[in-house]
């Protein structure tokens, strides 16, 4: 019986590609296309694929990382792969954390892709060669926490992190409510939570925070 997967990317190029690689395959099934980590964690809910293959870098939304967060709190035994164009050790540490299966860099080959998927499949993990020797390094020194930009951060919940970073954004609390699944009063209170633990009074003190700790890259135009 072939694995039921969902691909999300933002390219479709990219989605195309992957899908005509394990369309090849007779063990694995593409049941479902997403573009943003939104639509994947609605699609996961109402269909339960076996695996997930998703981008790390949606830059609208939830980023790969995130949204393996929620699409296992959806369905814990859905098996989450992240692919990457980069292979930086705090974005594998991330992955990895948030319960996904697999770190594939996307200039792997159909054949090392199909390798690292049937070894998720069969109940293993798998990281790219070129990021395991790295990995490695920092779990023999004991490292295995993702370092935050900056030390600020540390007080932040993880879910506070992911309201921070999009609100920062640009997004509303209701926009964050949708995209987090949650009420829009819950967002509002971890908002009002982390300008006093951060030691700011609004959101732009808190959008200013973001940008110089590196959690986002580009403020817009903020909303209520």
């Amino acid at each position: 019986m072939p694995f039921d997967v969902l691909l999300v990317d933002d390219h479709k190029i990219m989605r195309d590609g992957i899908k005509a690689i394990l369309t090849r395959a007779d063990d694995f099934r593409v049941v479902g296309e997403a573009e943003n980590g939104t639509d994947a964690v609605q699609f996961v809910k109402l269909r339960k694929p076996h695996m997930v293959l998703m981008d790390i870098g949606m830059p609208n939304g939830l980023n790969g990382v995130e949204t393996t967060t929620e699409v296992l709190r959806a369905h814990p035994d859905c098996k989450v792969v992240i692919l990457s164009m980069f292979d930086d050790e705090n974005s594998v540490v991330s992955a990895i954390r948030s319960g996904a299966r697999a770190f594939i860099l996307k200039r792997a080959s159909d054949a090392d892709l199909l390798e690292a998927l049937r070894m998720v499949a069969a109940g293993g993990m798998y990281l790219s060669p070129q990021v395991s020797d790295r990995l490695l390094h920092r779990i023999q020194k004991g490292d295995l926490e993702a370092r935050p930009a900056n030390a600020v951060l540390d007080s932040l919940s993880p879910r506070e992190v992911q309201v921070l970073r999009l609100v920062a954004d640009g997004k509303s609390s209701k926009e964050v409510a949708v995209l987090l699944d949650l009420k829009e009063q819950t967002v509002r209170s971890y908002r009002k939570t982390m300008m006093k633990k951060l030691g700011v009074n609004n959101v732009a003190g808190l959008t200013q925070l973001a940008l110089s700790t590196g959690l986002t890259s580009l403020a817009k135009g903020h909303a209520e």
